[in-house]
């Protein structure tokens, strides 16, 4: 049995706490290794790590900061198979969804490479009489992020490449689910020229996560995971006066208009909706057509759709999406099936009873579709996070926009139309952080920033992007006056300082 390690000041250091998690293979269902759950004091051996090597790191100038982030991103692509096949491995995407995933931390690392641009303050000459002032953002210090399952490369990359390039300290808890590309990044890390310290790796579950928060060395955390652990850690966070960005759960809404084009809808309702098995905060798991007669339409081309998706291995280029993460996340996804049928919604396609030939005992399930979806159900309340599609008809275009605005959640909506001025007003007055139109997944690139609303972020500051930037940094603003006069008049002195 593979045993994994911590990654603390630019070695692997096995885990000392006697306690281990069983990492899966999902494909199989069988465990493929143990991952070492660390302790308070083994937290506290890599906040001490980062605080030794802080001082000189954040000392490096940005140009030669942005160089060991230009290696990274180069060692990163060159390794884009493997990373991609351990994350499949691990996680159960499809091998083009787990490139996918290592290509979006790529461009968030890309971004920082703009570090000595980005990180440069504001300058006023003569604010008063012989008076200037300048701003400078210099790193908060030693700084954390706890990742979640579904974005094992994407996510670490999107919170440590802006932390580091501005000069802090990384401390990174994974996801025990998969932690392995993680620990691999810190290893190309360390490879690109980054000094030992600067991004380590602890693995961990609940013990460890109190330990980050509860550390005062520990400046900031960025979280990424459910809205009920993502108000624990903003709420523990603060109360040790942190800075916390806390990204919580999404049921995003797709809006259907009587005017789009609706083989263009299935196609990206298909991506959207059952990619990656539905394991993403940004999918879309709700799909609104407005009016009956764009439902019955929208239905009678999906149905044949869903129940032909071809879900297979991890490495079968032709399958749609593979296996769930755990054994206890597909009953989850089943369970919420469940009470979708017991609340009395339509239930199109059953993906319940789906097995994968010679791999019965890996963790597949079938894509479902739902119909007559009511906002008052459980299962359109809460987050599903899985290869689950919801049909919620709306009467007309003001309800379509109501629906997800009222909704606890406020991650990312779209609207399909061809009309710009429905299209226009949607993204004025719709209460959602992110918007596509005709997109149906609008994560923003990497120099825009990433986050949502509600119960769908906690904290102010968004990732990644200039917000980013904001994040991780503090503001200092200098205000200097050098009157005429004084020693400049004694030509010895300047002379002196001029040697």
């Amino acid at each position: 049995m593979k045993e994994l390690h911590h990654f603390l000041n630019g070695a692997p250091v096995k885990g000392t706490s006697g306690r281990f998690g069983d990492v899966f293979n999902p494909a199989t269902g069988e465990v493929q290794a143990k991952v070492p759950f660390a302790s308070r004091a083994e937290i506290r051996r890599a906040v001490e790590n980062a605080l030794e090597a802080f001082p000189k790191w954040a000392a490096v100038n940005p140009q030669r900061r942005a160089r060991v982030m230009f290696n990274f991103k180069s060692l990163v692509e060159a390794h884009m198979d493997e990373l991609a096949a351990l994350l499949s491995a691990e996680h159960g995407k499809v091998l083009a969804d787990s490139r996918g995933d290592v290509l979006r931390g790529i461009e968030v690392i890309e971004f920082a490479c703009g570090i000595p641009h980005l990180q440069k303050g504001e300058y006023t000459e003569g604010a008063g009489p012989g008076i200037d002032i300048y701003s400078m953002r210099q790193p908060l210090g030693v700084v954390a992020g706890i990742t979640p399952f579904n974005f094992p490369a994407m996510i670490p990359m999107w919170m440590f490449g802006v932390a580091i390039a501005c000069g802090n300290c990384f401390i990174n808890k994974p996801s025990e689910k998969d932690p392995s590309v993680p620990l691999r990044l810190s290893e190309l890390f360390l490879e690109a020229g980054g000094p030992p310290g600067v991004l380590q790796v602890v693995n961990g579950d609940k013990e460890a996560v109190d330990a980050i928060l509860d550390d005062t060395d520990i400046k900031a955390v960025s979280f990424v995971g459910s809205s009920a652990i993502a108000e624990y850690v903003y709420t523990r966070g603060t109360a040790h006066g942190k800075r916390v960005q806390a990204m919580g759960g999404a049921k995003n809404h797709a809006i259907v208009m009587p005017d789009a084009d609706l083989d263009q809808v299935v196609n990206e309702l298909m991506g959207a909706g059952y990619g990656s098995g539905g394991e993403r905060c940004m999918a879309i798991p709700v799909a609104v057509p407005v009016t009956d007669k764009i439902a019955d339409a929208l239905i009678a081309r999906l149905k044949p759709r869903v129940e032909a998706l071809k879900i297979g291995l991890p490495n079968d280029p032709d399958a749609a999406y593979g296996p769930l993460v755990t054994a206890a996340h597909r009953r989850k996804v089943m369970d919420y099936i469940d009470l979708g049928v017991q609340e009395g919604a339509d239930l199109v396609v059953d993906g319940r009873g789906f097995k994968m030939q010679g791999y019965e005992n890996g963790f597949y399930l079938g894509g479902s579709l739902f119909d007559r979806v009511t906002p008052e159900m459980t299962t359109c309340k809460e987050e599903i996070f899985g290869p689950v599609l919801q049909i919620v008809r709306a009467h007309d275009f003001e309800e379509a926009i109501t629906l997800p605005s009222k909704h606890q959640y406020g991650n990312g909506v779209a609207i399909f139309t061809r009309d710009g001025d429905a299209a226009r007003e949607f993204a004025a007055r719709v209460q959602v952080g992110m918007v596509g139109i005709n997109v149906p997944i609008p994560v923003p690139l990497a120099y825009h920033s990433f986050g949502g609303w509600k119960r769908s972020a906690f904290g102010d500051v968004n990732q990644h992007g200039p917000e980013g930037v904001r994040f991780y940094t503090k503001i200092k603003t200098v205000t200097a006056r050098w009157p005429k006069g004084g020693v400049r008049e004694n030509p010895d002195f300047v002379i002196q300082t001029m040697k």
